[in-house]
């Protein structure tokens, strides 16, 4: 039976989408917390980062995919673009309409969505983005054909997501810091230790810049592009239908 791993673990398919759901529905409440401690903060400069590349336009329809809680449809909405927030797991969903409701953000749609197998008609979106959700998909080279298929001809793809920093020692020194302390963090923030080790190994094996970029224009996308931040430990990835 075909397997894929689950963090550093074997298991099937199925077993991998069904527990990376639970994973996300049991960080759900926690999650913008731990991403500000896990990260310093430096996540929000990240995101503002990608949706400056993203460049949403007024009137703009807009996929944001794993969009969870509403961190980048909020940036890209104040902009004026009419986003679609979608995300495999409905916890998460949840927390980000309670977030754009005490923001009174308006004008997004939320809905559930398996990013390898999306309900969207052909040639819909203006933009897609994905911002740290991509590595948690069980099949990444379906759910980019799916980006691929739901964007309008000159539709453009953004993904922001960990890989390996090729900057010298500095990956060493991130490797062991998320190794030995991001569980410790979930352990005493979240009560889940668990769910933050899995989230630790899928970073490290996320594929390098390079082959996610291969993967990309293997999905249909042109002039792919890739521009790494702290030597490519977080990397923005982007490409365009033609």
């Amino acid at each position: 039976m075909d397997k894929v791993n689950f963090g550093d673990e074997l298991v099937t398919r199925e077993e991998k989408t069904r527990r990376v759901g639970g994973v996300f529905s049991s960080v759900a409440s926690n999650y913008d917390l731990m991403n500000d401690l896990m990260s310093g903060g430096m996540h929000r400069l990240w995101k503002n980062r990608f949706v400056a590349k993203v460049k949403p336009r007024h009137g703009e329809a807009i996929l944001d995919m794993a969009g969870g809680t509403g961190d980048i449809a909020f940036r890209m909405a104040d902009r004026g673009a009419r986003v679609t927030v979608s995300d495999i797991n409905p916890d998460m969903l949840a927390v980000g309409m309670e977030r754009a409701k005490a923001r009174n953000i308006q004008g997004l749609t939320w809905q559930v969505e398996n990013a390898e197998k999306l309900s969207f008609d052909d040639a819909i979106f203006d933009a897609y983005t994905i911002a740290f959700g991509i590595r948690n998909v069980t099949d990444i080279p379906a759910a980019l054909r799916e980006a691929h298929r739901v964007l309008k001809r000159g539709g453009r793809f953004y993904c922001l997501e960990f890989s390996t920093s090729e900057w010298p020692g500095f990956g060493e020194l991130y490797d062991r810091y998320s190794e030995h302390l991001i569980p410790k963090i979930g352990k005493a923030v979240a009560k889940d230790e668990d769910s933050y080790r899995y989230l630790v190994e899928s970073i490290r094996r996320f594929p390098r810049m390079d082959a996610f970029r291969a993967m990309i224009g293997e999905a249909g996308f042109k002039s792919t592009s890739v521009e790494p931040i702290l030597g490519g430990l977080v990397a923005i990835h982007g490409g365009w239908k033609i």
